[in-house]
């Protein structure tokens, strides 16, 4: 096992998923977002252990993620959140379902299907309802409806796509302040899927709510949720995240104890001078393995025996010191980054940032060990 690891719990994942589930009617679907190398941790062992309890969609962010999902042997159906027009012959080829989101890439996702002779292969209709990021607006209705009266018929009279749903993005469902222009979202939303519907004389699945939607908006819920951050173990309110737990774990170990006198430099640049007698410890990890040289200067911390030991000095590529003055410990001995016995959200916090930005940087080099 390796010094430096991230441990994955797939049974803080199933908690998890279930606790959301508990939320949902029985009749609304679930699609798991295991982007981003499922947020940071182990897309393929994430995505399988969802499959086996059920899951009805995954989504990604690139074709090359959803690819990777199939190599790992995930059948299930996974949405591609931002194809690009380069990518649209593998995506087809590994039976992957893009979300349309402007005119450019219906054309060109059109065109390749076509080519390969595809009937009512599902695509999902993006619409841009309030984040100005990605999607179609409500005014571009008609002129979907137009591409699809036009589309050619195959020989069973069918047409080249077929619509497997309709979805946009919450700016803000999380913040109370803006329950407002959720509202609006939400209104616009579903404007803009039943025009669409009404034109297509199908019904597609409908999709809009994250996870924080999940909690603070159950009448949004619709046909499918997307849930993302809350299978990982995170709310965006602390009365959530209280209810769930961490799935991924980021471990390592002391390497070595320095005691320094006072006025000592540690690391770079001398960054940090002690102002008594002090015990460093020196840990294998740093910017490289995705501690940014921001979590240096006392900002950042890590976990020792359940004591904080701020980072003190400049993160090193491959080291960082911290100052374990009044922490029993010695060589060896386990500390924890962040994850279960040490709060995820407080350390981003403390950070400046999300709980979002620490998963995700966890670097490949970092061994994952699956826990179950």
């Amino acid at each position: 096992m390796a010094a430096t690891r991230l441990e994955i719990n797939l049974n803080a994942l199933t908690h998890n998923f279930e606790f959301l589930k508990s939320k949902l009617s029985p009749e609304t679907k679930t699609l798991a977002v295991v982007k981003a190398f499922g947020y940071g941790s182990d897309a393929a062992a994430v995505a399988r252990h969802l499959e086996n309890l059920a899951i009805d969609y995954f989504a990604v962010a690139y074709v090359s993620e959803g690819v990777a999902l199939r190599d790992a042997g995930i059948t299930t159906p996974i949405l591609v959140l931002h194809p690009q027009a380069e990518n649209l012959e593998q995506l087809i080829d590994r039976c992957l379902e893009p979300s349309l989101y402007s005119a450019r890439i219906f054309k060109a996702f059109l065109n390749v299907a076509q080519e390969k002779e595809q009937v009512h292969y599902p695509v999902h209709l993006k619409f841009n309802t309030g984040l100005n990021r990605l999607g179609f607006w409500e005014n571009d209705v008609n002129w979907i409806l137009d591409r699809f009266r036009e589309m050619p018929t195959g020989k069973q009279g069918r047409e080249t796509l077929r619509v497997k749903s309709i979805f946009s993005h919450l700016v803000a469902s999380e913040d109370p302040a803006e329950h407002d222009f959720t509202q609006q979202q939400i209104a616009s939303f579903r404007n803009s899927a039943q025009d669409l519907m009404k034109g297509l004389h199908y019904t597609p699945l409908l999709h809009q709510s994250n996870t924080s939607a999940v909690i603070n908006y159950p009448e949004a819920q619709f046909d499918m949720v997307r849930i993302g951050i809350g299978l990982y173990g995170y709310g965006n309110d602390p009365s959530i995240t209280r209810q769930l737990q961490p799935v991924a774990t980021l471990k390592t170990i002391i390497s070595q104890i320095h005691q320094i006198e006072p006025g000592e430099s540690v690391g770079y640049n001398r960054a940090y001078f002690a102002k008594a007698y002090e015990r460093t410890a020196t840990l294998p990890l740093g910017h490289a393995d995705g501690i940014s040289r921001t979590w240096g200067q006392g900002k950042g911390y890590v976990t020792i025996h359940g004591q904080k030991a701020p980072i003190i000095g400049n993160v090193c590529m491959d080291m960082l010191m911290v100052n374990i003055s009044g922490i029993d410990c010695q060589e060896g001995d386990e500390v924890v980054v962040f994850g279960e016995g040490a709060s995820t959200a407080a350390l981003a916090e403390a950070l400046g940032t999300i709980p979002y930005e620490l998963l995700t940087a966890v670097s490949q080099r970092v061994e994952r060990l699956i826990l179950s």
